[in-house]
């Protein structure tokens, strides 16, 4: 998948290892490594379809108010949020980093 990000912070995380933004320095360093071996995961999938073949990741579309919003699990406590779009043929292959969310708060 080809894979952007539209929190800054997420994507210097991602390259870094760290970030300096307050909302996700605290992150353990065992959560800051399963969420560089998660967007590796979606770097890797060819298409949105890919991510039901790995079931760790808890693949789902949300509803309700987060309507139209893609999550995977990072681990049993914090989920990856993202946006995904199709390409000119119709098969989703873009995804919009924006968050990583403690589940239930």
């Amino acid at each position: 998948m080809n894979i952007e990000f539209d929190n800054a912070a997420l994507e210097e995380l991602y390259t870094t290892g760290t970030t300096k933004d307050s909302q996700y320095k605290k992150l353990s360093k065992d959560i800051v490594k399963r969420f560089i071996k998660v967007v590796n995961y979606l770097k890797a999938a060819r298409r949105l379809e890919d991510l039901f073949l790995i079931k760790s990741l808890h693949y789902e579309k949300k509803k309700g108010d987060l309507n139209g919003v893609d999550a995977v699990w990072i681990n049993d406590q914090y989920r990856l949020f993202f946006y995904s779009s199709p390409d000119e043929s119709g098969i989703i292959v873009n995804a919009l980093i924006f968050e990583i969310s403690k589940h239930y708060e």
